[in-house]
């Protein structure tokens, strides 16, 4: 993301790249966030709604770090949905379920955004349509990096709330007791690009299915 293009040495495409990127973070931070409070809603649990993490407002979910992050580097965190697993009537599936809800969103808003640009670039006639079909782009390239990061089966993130759902409780302490080493050892390999094929081929197959979905209408 931004971090590639000051590499780049390419200025104007760095400040383009800043300009498109902060709203689209916002956008997809708050999303994901709200995908977490709405399915515990859903569920049972009115704990996020209560602290008003039900909301599309930014202000309510951003993390400095995780937004810096994000910007920087196209992978990022929002600040957590507060969650009471003893309103769920199953407690696993319930938080697992509502891990999941965030990286979902994020996919769908991913597959919404190339249709929308598939769209725009085909009646694309002036800067301001240019500028859309750009920003949508990056909205759909952060929603599949924020959906993936969150996957990962390290606690914080929400792909370690999905595998406690299917693992012995035993294992799942196990796992937590070396979650920084995992979660570092992951940072890193997503720092010196070793996971970009696991990135890319998720971003094209949301991609590939926008591409179907669009040319159903043409």
């Amino acid at each position: 993301m931004l971090w590639r293009a000051l590499m780049s040495g390419d200025i104007r495409s760095a400040f383009i790249t800043l300009a498109l990127s902060l709203p689209a973070i916002v956008l997809c931070l708050s999303i994901h966030e709200t995908a977490h409070g709405g399915a515990a809603y859903l569920l049972g649990d009115r704990t996020a709604r209560d602290s008003g993490r039900v909301t599309l407002s930014p202000m309510a979910h951003i993390d400095p770090i995780g937004f810096l992050c994000l910007l920087l580097f196209g992978f990022g965190w929002a600040r957590p949905v507060p969650v009471n697993i003893a309103n769920f009537r199953n407690r696993r599936w319930g938080m697992a379920l509502t891990a999941l809800a965030g990286p979902v969103s994020n996919f769908i808003t991913a597959f919404i955004a190339y249709c929308l640009y598939f769209v725009v670039r085909m009646n694309m006639t002036n800067t301001f349509l240019w500028s859309l079909s750009q920003f949508l782009l990056i909205v759909a390239s952060m929603s599949v990096g924020l959906g993936v990061f969150n996957l990962v089966p390290v606690h914080p993130l929400d792909g370690s709330r999905v595998v406690d759902a299917f693992m012995p409780f035993s294992w799942s302490l196990k796992l937590q007791k070396y979650q920084n080493i995992i979660f570092f050892v992951f940072i890193a390999a997503l720092w010196f690009g070793w996971l970009d094929g696991i990135m890319d081929w998720v971003g094209n197959g949301v991609l590939m299915l926008a591409v179907n979905f669009v040319s159903l209408f043409l």
